[in-house]
């Protein structure tokens, strides 16, 4: 039995893809901590929530990863983090991860007003981005929020086609034009390969039965 445990405090737009990560590579001694991923629309509030996860989760774990990128937080989700000695997904964004870091460099150098879709934000943009920001209601405030951007660049971390057409939509509903860059799970997967590799036991990470 593996004595070792190991906690992602992530954000919830990484979910689906956490767990299939760890799924995947057949991952035994991590658990998953989600919060809401409403939290993106309100930023300053990330630190804090992140912390109150931290407090109870250093008592009960041996290895914590901060499953956030900066995600706006100015500098401040970093100061938690070494306050309690946990670390955090590298870059500044999550599409950064997905992408990969010179990747998505090139393709903010590209074009800086880009507008970036993952699976997640395409299946719930209506609720994160039109109901969130509350687009319908006060119409006004679509050109006054997305004046400067200039395309919706989706990264794809699946083949579903039905979240394709979400993102069709989204950009539809921004006037935007759509670019589509396959990115699978990019450096996600690396960076939570590289934490169990580190913390958890040998037997733990591909499973006991093997």
């Amino acid at each position: 039995m593996n004595s070792r445990r190991l906690l992602i405090i992530a954000c919830g737009a990484l979910a689906t893809e956490l767990k299939a990560i760890v799924e995947a590579n057949r991952f035994q001694g991590i658990d998953i901590e989600h919060l809401p991923s409403s939290l993106h629309n309100s930023p300053d509030l990330i630190p804090a929530a992140v912390e109150r996860k931290l407090v109870v989760a250093v008592k009960n774990y041996d290895h914590v990863l901060i499953g956030y990128a900066d995600c706006g937080t100015g500098g401040r989700l970093d100061e938690v983090c070494r306050r309690f000695g946990v670390e955090r997904l590298p870059g500044a964004h999550c599409y950064e991860l997905y992408a990969g870091k010179s990747v998505f460099a090139a393709l903010a150098e590209e074009e800086p007003g880009t507008f970036y879709l993952t699976d997640y934000l395409a299946k719930h943009f209506q609720r994160l981005v039109v109901e969130g920001l509350k687009l319908r209601e006060h119409s006004m405030l679509r050109p006054l929020i997305f004046n400067n951007y200039k395309r919706v660049l989706y990264l794809p971390q699946t083949c579903d086609e039905l979240i394709r057409q979400k993102a069709v939509s989204a950009a539809q509903f921004l006037q935007l034009p759509l670019t589509v860059r396959p990115a699978s799970y990019g450096d996600l997967s690396v960076r939570i390969n590289h934490f169990s590799n580190s913390h958890l036991e040998p037997s733990a990470r591909r499973g006991d039965s093997d």
